[in-house]
């Protein structure tokens, strides 16, 4: 041993990994990265993990959008084995996965009806997290890293929707692309640099195909993040509290149970689709081949797009187009400072900030169907206005709203001689549990 110790290579080598030892727990502290694994970890995250008893439907949402991941996963590999990235084969590879490649058919309806079904129980899933507060401290990670997933998974979309290389693809990859030329002095270079040329050519599909194979890998890896930071810092629920230990239950089996029922309602409705119709979510012109001389009548994208193309087509300036419609996508960035409001939630707060969530999601849904119609009068007028609104509920109904109950909740401690806000808080959910 004290040989050993002699060495100065062994003792560089021991102090080496003592200090690399160091680094990774504090790495792995800081990030909330999982230390355990095998049968511990499975365990701990889908046996004995403590969920509060008062979580309701809207909380399987995330489960459901997991599942969904995972047969986009499966499918789009399964497909990528047969898929042909040229401009002269492309369209012809999906029609031979369809007609001859054994269950082609039903491997490419089951991804393209499974992308939009993720996007439904996304959208769900982001919409429990607005009206419920999930945003808020201590789930501030939680919440940017799923922001972060929902870009990817837009990014991981438009993507796709580019591969079957018919008309719809081809134009909607034309105007996307397109919108990298109101950056200032390097737009228009930028462009040339994505399509690898002049024009949409083979090389864009070829990158397309490359970032769509490997998009779907990064979004399941920020999903594991996204999970174990939520097993870190526990679930929400609809009070918007921390209700103690004894108000807890294990997620096996009892919300295991209604995950699996609402996991057998969606797959029903979800082989409905795939089933009896398949295309019923999709556009026509893309069952024609893309043809550069032949621009579609009108250039509309995916459903899951259309109250943000709804928001770009509104403005006649095409920069403050492409401002506004960045701006309404990563407003939810800025939530956790927005919402400045003692409660967490719409649970405990005045009719009108439920009233202006309600009406916030009826104007995101309104400004999807306006983003579906013709470029014409009176929809461009309504698709600004729609826009107009859904930047004032996050820019100004949320911090009026948070500035409200702070008032509130200061008329309430000088009405009861001086009573903590804690105090009050505590009564009034005390008051909601007797009922």
């Amino acid at each position: 041993m004290i040989s050993l110790l002699k060495n100065k290579n062994t003792v560089y080598h021991i102090f080496f990994f003592m200090y690399t030892e160091k680094y990774i727990k504090s790495f792995k502290q800081k990030t909330m990265l999982p230390t355990d694994s095998g049968w511990n970890l499975f365990k701990s995250y889908l046996i004995e993990y403590r969920c509060s008893s008062n979580l309701n439907s809207f909380w399987n949402f995330g489960f459901l959008a997991g599942i969904f991941l995972a047969i986009q996963l499966v499918t789009g590999l399964h497909l990528s084995f047969w898929y042909t990235p040229h401009i002269d084969y492309a369209f012809d590879s999906v029609i031979n996965i369809m007609r001859n490649v054994k269950y082609g058919w039903f491997i490419r309806y089951l991804h393209s009806n499974g992308a939009s079904f993720f996007f439904i129980v996304i959208y769900i899933h982001i919409l429990r997290g607005l009206y419920y507060g999930s945003y808020r401290k201590p789930r501030t990670m939680v919440w940017y890293s799923g922001v972060i997933i929902y870009f990817l998974m837009m990014g991981s979309a438009f993507l796709g929707y580019v591969l079957p290389w018919g008309q719809m693809s081809y134009w909607a990859a034309t105007v996307i692309t397109k919108l990298l030329t109101v950056i200032p002095y390097a737009g228009k270079t930028l462009v040339a640099w994505v399509w690898g040329g002049e024009t949409i050519n083979n090389a864009t599909l070829n990158r397309f195909f490359c970032l769509h194979y490997i998009l779907p890998f990064s979004i399941a890896a920020i999903v594991c993040y996204h999970i174990n930071v939520l097993h870190k810092v526990g679930s929400s629920n609809p009070l918007g509290f921390q209700t103690g230990a004894k108000n807890t239950i294990p997620f096996y089996p009892y919300f295991i149970v209604k995950d699996l029922v609402a996991l057998a309602i969606i797959m029903i409705l979800y082989m409905y689709f795939v089933f009896f119709y398949p295309e019923y979510l999709s556009h026509p012109d893309n069952y024609v081949p893309a043809n550069p001389m032949v621009t579609p009548a009108h250039i509309v994208p995916e459903w899951y797009f259309l109250p943000f193309y709804g928001v770009l087509r509104s403005f006649t300036d095409k920069i403050w187009g492409v401002v506004i419609m960045f701006a309404s996508i990563f407003c939810l960035f800025l939530l956790p400072f927005l919402d400045r409001s003692r409660i967490k939630g719409n649970m405990f707060r005045n009719l009108s900030t439920k009233r202006d969530f309600f009406f916030f999601v009826f104007n995101f849904i309104f400004l999807g169907y306006l983003g579906s119609c013709a470029p014409e009068q009176p929809f461009i007028l309504l698709s600004l206005i729609c826009s107009h609104i859904h930047l004032f509920f996050f820019f100004f109904a949320l911090p009026y709203h948070s500035i409200d109950s702070l008032f509130g909740f200061i008329q309430n401690v000088k009405y009861t001689e001086k009573k903590t806000i804690v105090s009050i808080y505590t009564e009034t959910i005390q008051k909601f549990l007797k009922r």
